[in-house]
């Protein structure tokens, strides 16, 4: 027979994850991973670390806290791109809700535990981390996020301010579900929460500070920008491609009509150039009803998933 003590503390189950990607770190994991090691253990909190393809010394120091508890290391012998990592981080997960933070030291761990109760009380799908941008130092950066953003609501509706904020929680099993069609760019943040919203899932913002990077070099670029606006325009075109289609068969025809109508009054026949315009207007919109046609395929694979992984 077994006896159980009355004084032994019941440990509940984990409830949360703490998810991070780490691409040559090295100069900022020797402060930031025992920090966020102890604030996670305090409460109980699993934390996988992703190395992903990492070229300084970041493999060795994250082998050294490998076997601590509550701790899952990843390694990529290649690299696979900021979503990638996070993909690999988020297959593994096995509480009901993760964050995803960076691990440049920019995100405070306070912000964790706040936004965790937040979205508890809200029974939220997502929260997003909300930066005051008054804190962003780069003028350029800060301006290709806006242009982003307006390019973005052009396509869709979009209620969240800062959609590529690195910092955010998901309810697991969701997460899970939509990585199949995320990128492995760092387009994967923004395209994750518009993939959350067209799903009528509940997304939230919550105001979190950050502070300046700690060490090592950011590898934002201006073709991130770039990449990210095709990501963007790719998700919009599988879930909605009428919304990218109509508008320009729109376009062209009114253009049509409007070049060779005048032409047409004044008896002087019908314009070639009025005429290709119309075609082209009709081309797109028949492209668009294929087009949703194929989307429609593939939401109903992307249902299936959802039946069978509830």
């Amino acid at each position: 027979m077994i006896v159980y003590n009355s004084y032994m503390p019941i440990i509940s189950p984990a409830q949360l994850t703490i998810v991070v990607p780490v691409y040559n770190e090295g100069d900022t994991l020797p402060d930031f991973a025992p920090a966020l090691l102890e604030f996670c253990q305090a409460r109980n909190w699993e934390v996988i670390l992703v190395n992903d393809g990492s070229r300084d010394k970041t493999r060795s120091i994250l082998e050294n806290i490998a076997s601590q508890p509550n701790v899952e290391v990843i390694h990529h012998r290649l690299n696979r791109g900021y979503g990638g990592a996070l993909k690999t981080g988020i297959q593994h997960v096995k509480t009901p809700y993760l964050v995803t933070i960076d691990a440049d030291g920019q995100h405070l761990l306070e912000n964790i535990e706040t936004v965790f109760q937040f979205a508890l009380e809200q029974d939220a799908d997502m929260v997003v981390g909300k930066r005051d941008e008054s804190q962003n130092p780069n003028p350029y950066r800060a301006m290709g996020k806006r242009l982003i953003r307006a390019f973005t609501r052009l396509l869709m509706p979009l209620p969240i301010t800062d959609l590529n904020s690195g910092f955010k929680l998901y309810r697991t099993k969701l997460a899970q579900r939509y990585i199949k069609i995320c990128p492995n760019s760092m387009a994967f943040s923004d395209i994750i929460t518009l993939i959350f919203l067209n799903e009528r899932n509940l997304v939230l913002e919550h105001p979190i500070q950050i502070q300046t990077r700690q060490g090592g070099k950011s590898t934002i670029t201006t073709f991130t920008a770039f990449e990210t606006v095709v990501e963007i325009l790719n998700i919009v075109l599988l879930f909605n491609p009428l919304r990218v289609f109509l508008p320009l068969s729109i376009f062209c025809i009114l253009v049509g009509f409007g070049w060779g109508l005048p032409i047409i009054i004044m008896g002087r026949g019908v314009s070639v150039g009025a005429m290709l315009s119309i075609v082209s207007g009709l081309i797109f919109f028949v492209g668009g009803l294929i087009a949703s046609q194929l989307s429609a395929i593939r939401m109903e694979r992307l249902q299936d998933s959802k039946e069978q992984h509830p």
